[in-house]
């Protein structure tokens, strides 16, 4: 894969400063290895390759937190629209740590907010007057539920209108049942934009056949490693097909 991303013309986080989309449209694929080098191949000529300090493909790092009653999980299998997640996500290459709220709206808008932390611990005033603004549920109600860590290439189309996201490597551990699990040749794609703009990545995935598949991965992890009281009956069908491209050589 590294010999394919060097031939993009890379960009760097300044440059990509006008392409934040913090309230934006986001369409999820799923696919395997094979299937993105042929993606890459086609993508070479109308995108940018996100670069940070030489490296193309970066490590993250993710811990999810739910309540005692896993209520966003649950809101997300009962097939709730309007519903939250938090979040804390290490960025491996430089150490720094955020902490996530994503709030997604009826409309299928997705709206971040966050702030840099130095650790996880829910006592801290500020991450209690963060989350007391900007999440529904409450602070003393969450746990660590699930982690992951995955490697992402970020590309950006030359009109720098939308950001694709593709996550490989992905690896889970469920922090209350303690299982661990390792998805293969999975791959996860995602196209972040405002609104409608045209996006050339489209008719690349059309002609690899490689169709819009939702993919949360905090739901998809727990259901995948999670114990038997976590209601699994809306990722049934999804489940069976990531196994089938997990396994797939």
């Amino acid at each position: 894969m590294t010999g394919i991303l060097d031939t993009f013309v890379p960009i760097t986080l300044e440059q990509m400063s006008g392409v934040k989309l913090m309230n934006r449209t986001d369409t999820k694929f799923v696919t395997n290895t094979e299937k993105l080098r042929q993606l890459l191949l086609l993508a070479q000529q109308d995108y940018y390759v996100q670069e940070i300090d030489g490296e193309r493909n970066l490590e993250y790092d993710t811990t999810y937190f739910d309540t005692t009653q896993f209520d966003m999980y649950n809101q997300h299998q009962w097939g709730h629209t309007n519903r939250q997640k938090i979040r804390f996500r290490t960025y491996c290459i430089s150490g720094l740590q955020f902490m996530e709220v994503k709030t997604k709206n009826n409309h299928g808008r997705t709206k971040k907010k966050r702030i840099e932390v130095g650790d996880m611990n829910l006592k801290d005033a500020e991450k209690r007057l963060f989350l007391g603004k900007h999440l529904r549920y409450g602070v003393d109600t969450l746990q660590p539920a699930l982690n992951n860590h995955f490697s992402r290439i970020t590309l950006v189309n030359k009109g720098k209108t939308e950001r694709l996201t593709i996550d490989s490597g992905l690896s889970f551990r469920n922090l209350q049942s303690d299982k661990q699990l390792d998805m293969g040749n999975l791959v996860i794609i995602e196209l972040k934009r405002d609104g409608q703009v045209f996006s050339p990545v489209l008719e690349m995935l059309r002609l690899l056949r490689i169709q819009p598949h939702g993919f949360s991965k905090y739901c998809m992890g727990s259901a995948l490693t999670g114990s038997d009281h976590l209601a699994v009956n809306r990722f049934k069908r999804k489940l069976i097909e990531v196994g089938k491209l997990v396994n797939q050589q």
